[in-house]
């Protein structure tokens, strides 16, 4: 059953505007709302990165939204058990709305805290630990831990919600599909690759599967293009290099031969609700029961208009759509 979801983009808004985004996604009808959590943004251009925890208390008293962050690293700029405890306390302050999407972050945001980056092999080590320590504070099970790279010493969740927050793992290959399979809760896939669900699946996962796909609606397909390569150029490196570069003049310089038309070869740009839909429909293909779209750019308001307009009610027409409660 597809449910659908509204990106804040915390690289593109300041807090207080996404506050503003998240009570206008209630009011068009969306499920949820999923925030991005970084601490740079990826270009210069994108102008913000407040602190997306702040930002989520704040919406969810602002709204009645189903929450959650898409998706949070907790291997490096943040210990897992705090990372437990914002997520047990989001889960409380939301009665039991609140979703934690984890992934193993990137260079961009981690490196900040002066402990380096790590390779791929030892980032995926850690996130198995991490996962393991929130999930056990989550359930009341854990409160000591020692592994090769974290320890818990008596830690304890004193206010946890009466129903823990459904983990969700992000996965750019196999290894972390199957990842996720193993201890988490449910997916997350970045691309419409049939073969990640699968390997999901193959390793025990059962739980929902969850996606974004990125957009630029707008009144001007012309326009919207050349909106969608100013903030979204970045994209378009794939995810082995976005994983590795330091911080934004980095993301500037590997994107700078990226041309308009290389972007819009990959998201979807303009008025036309049927190019939307198409590439929302990728991904439905594919398993996905929990779409997350992202809107690119100042121009939110056409977006919701044309969400409630057209596209909301073309999904919702889907089989199986449901409302969430």
């Amino acid at each position: 059953m597809i449910k659908l979801g509204y990106k804040l983009m915390s690289e593109e808004h300041g807090p207080a505007d996404l506050v503003r985004n998240a009570k206008r996604a209630e009011q068009a009808g969306f499920d949820f709302a999923a925030i991005s959590d970084h601490y740079f943004p990826w270009l210069e251009e994108q102008g913000h990165s407040p602190f997306a925890w702040s930002v989520l208390g704040a919406v969810a008293q602002a709204t009645k939204l189903a929450l959650m962050t898409s998706v949070t690293c907790p291997i490096m700029r943040y210990h897992p058990a705090i990372i437990a405890q914002a997520a047990a306390t989001m889960g409380v302050l939301t009665n039991g709305r609140f979703t934690l999407g984890l992934g193993a972050g990137e260079r961009l945001n981690e490196h900040v805290v002066g402990l380096g980056w790590p390779g791929v092999v030892e980032r995926h080590q850690r996130l198995g630990e991490a996962i393991d320590i929130i999930q056990g504070l989550l359930e009341g099970t854990l409160t000591t831990y020692s592994g090769q790279h974290f320890r818990l010493d008596h830690a304890r969740l004193f206010d946890r919600p009466k129903r823990k927050p459904v983990v969700v793992l992000a996965a750019g290959g196999p290894d972390a599909a199957r990842l996720a399979g193993e201890k988490a809760d449910g997916l997350m896939i970045t691309d419409a690759d049939d073969g990640l669900p699968k390997a999901y699946k193959q390793a025990g996962g059962k739980g929902p599967h969850y996606a974004e796909v990125s957009m630029c609606c707008g009144a001007d397909e012309d326009k919207a293009r050349k909106t969608a390569h100013r903030y979204f150029r970045w994209a378009v490196s794939g995810w082995p290099v976005q994983a590795e570069l330091p911080h934004d003049e980095a993301f500037a310089a590997a994107s700078k031969h990226t041309s308009v038309e290389a972007v819009a070869a990959e998201i979807s740009c303009g008025p036309d609700a049927d190019a939307h839909l198409k590439a929302i429909d990728d991904y439905a293909r594919v398993g996905c029961d929990h779409i997350i779209l992202t809107q690119i750019g100042p121009d939110q308001d056409f977006f919701f208009e044309l969400f409630e307009r057209e596209l909301a009610p073309a999904l919702r027409g889907r089989k199986g759509h449901r409302k969430a409660a």
